[in-house]
Parts: structure tokens; sequence; C-alpha cells
């Protein structure tokens, strides 16, 4: 596992001093040894997924969903948390035998069922990201090379790969100070910036809302961006509150990494593909 490398491990207690570098084996023990009391918890996005220009041209790897398939027959729970609706991460990733966490856990669809469940939390706020970017000027968004993608409750503002990414940055910063002023909730990404609803949910509650589902005693997280900071914090918080009795948190690295992933993550590898070593270690027979 040469593209393996541990990156600064993030002390999930209150003693002081460098944390303990540990071998990927010996970080993974815990969930190899009892797998049907443990869960492997993913983004998709950078993670699972190479980053493309565009969001809807992305595609998993067949040996990833190969692996992926086989640790959902011996694992209490595979789930894939992701910035996108549900059921297309789950037309993504081509598995029904595995749960999504869709819209950064705004909504969950659950193995064999057909259709996603809305948190609770946004009754009577679905329609608030989209009133808000429907007073944009469409014609002022197309001149900046920034595409708009309606993900329901959350709509979001891509510009990788516009002519000028630095004016579409730009212009993205208006609306996003635009939309804070009307009380709305603005996350950034790799050159994406999602308008959400003002309630309360990230990655780090939808893991922890997901985890209790099952007889959970050992977590793995794997993931790229800022919203996977918030569900390495709820891992090691469940961690440190003696809910799990072991957690790991791997950072999937890019030259677009930002530095609160890399810095709160136990290990580090290199993009998907270093991923998926990991995904590989964790196959029992």
């Amino acid at each position: 596992m040469s593209n393996l490398s541990l990156g600064k491990a993030a002390i999930l207690d209150d003693v002081p001093g460098p944390a303990e570098q540990l071998s990927l084996a010996e970080r993974l023990e815990p969930l190899r040894r009892d797998p049907a009391a443990s869960a492997i918890l993913t983004d998709l996005d950078g993670t699972l997924a190479p980053i493309v220009a565009r969001p809807e041209l992305v595609g998993v790897p067949e040996r990833t969903r190969e692996v992926l398939a086989s640790l959902a027959d011996s694992y209490a729970l595979v789930a894939v948390v992701s910035g996108r609706p549900a059921a297309g991460a789950r037309g993504i990733v081509g598995l029904d035998q595995i749960a999504y966490s869709g819209n950064h856990g705004f909504e969950l669809l659950l193995p064999g069922e057909t259709e996603a469940h809305p948190d609770p939390s946004l009754d009577g706020h679905t329609e608030d990201a989209g009133r808000f970017v429907a007073g944009l000027d469409p014609r002022e968004l197309e001149r900046a090379g920034i595409r708009l993608e309606d993900k329901g409750a959350i709509l979001a503002l891509h510009w990788r790969g516009a002519e000028n990414e630095g004016e579409a940055e730009s212009l993205i910063s208006e609306i996003e100070n635009a939309a804070e002023w009307q009380g709305l909730v603005v996350h950034r990404g790799r050159k994406v910036m999602e308008v959400r609803p003002n309630v309360p949910i990230n990655k780090g509650i939808a893991v922890a809302a997901l985890l209790p589902a099952r007889p959970v005693r050992a977590a793995l997280y794997g993931g790229d961006d800022r919203t996977d900071a918030d569900a390495f914090a709820a891992l090691a918080t469940l961690h440190r509150d003696g809910v799990l009795e072991a957690s790991v948190c791997v950072a999937v690295e890019s030259d677009e990494t930002p530095p609160e992933v890399s810095g709160s993550a136990d290990l580090a590898v290199e993009g998907p593909e270093g991923f998926l070593s990991v995904l590989e270690a964790l196959l029992v027979e």
C-alpha cells in the first residue's frame, strides 16, 4: 500500500502531546475484528470517485463498486454521505444495498427503499434557498461561467472550468453576502458554493444519526472536503464520549484539500485510488 501515508493525526482525547503513529493495519484492526459491529461511511465526489469538470459526468470505478458491495455483506453499516441528492448518489454508486445520506444529511435513503426521506427539520424551509437563487440574474451567472445545480432544498453554484475563475469567484462572494444577509446558510467546497436553508443539518449530524440505527462500536469515515470535517468531528466526539470504542477519519487528499480536512484526520491517502486501498484493507473473508 505504497500510496498510503500518515497525515496529521487528530488527538481524539484530552491527553496532550503528539498522537500515536499507528500503521494502517493497526488503525483498521478494530473494524476488521468485528465487522458486524462496525460502520464504513464515505463521501462520494473526490473520495469514491475522482473530481471532474462537471458534476454530472462523475463515475465510480468498477473496482470501488465491487469492494463496497463486498463490504456491505460483512459490515453492520456501509453508507455514502454525499452533498448530492440521495437518489442521485445511489444512481452514481450503483448499489441498492447500502445507505445514502444525501444533501449533506438533509435526506436519507435506506437499503431497499425507493424514495429518500427528508429530515424533519426541513419542514417549512424546503423552498428557502430556491427563492433566493430565483432572484439572481441568470445572464450575469452565465457571463461569469457559473453553473446552477438544483438539489432540492439546496442550490449549488459551480465555477470550476469558468473562463475566468477569479472573476467568477468574485461574483460568488457577492452572492454569498446577499444570501447570508437574508438568513440563509452558505457553504463553500471545491469550486462550488451551496446555498442552504438555515436549519441545523450537516454531515456530522447525519453521521451521528446514522450510527445509532445499528449496534456499531467502531466506525470509519473518508472524505476530502470541508463538509467532511464535520463528519470527522462527529466521530471524534462519539469516540471521546465512549459511544464508539474506535474511530478512524481518513483524509482523501489532492492539491485542493482544505487544511481543516487534513488537520483533523487520523491518516491521509492520495485521491480516490488511495481510499480504495483503505476499503480493500477492510475486506474480510
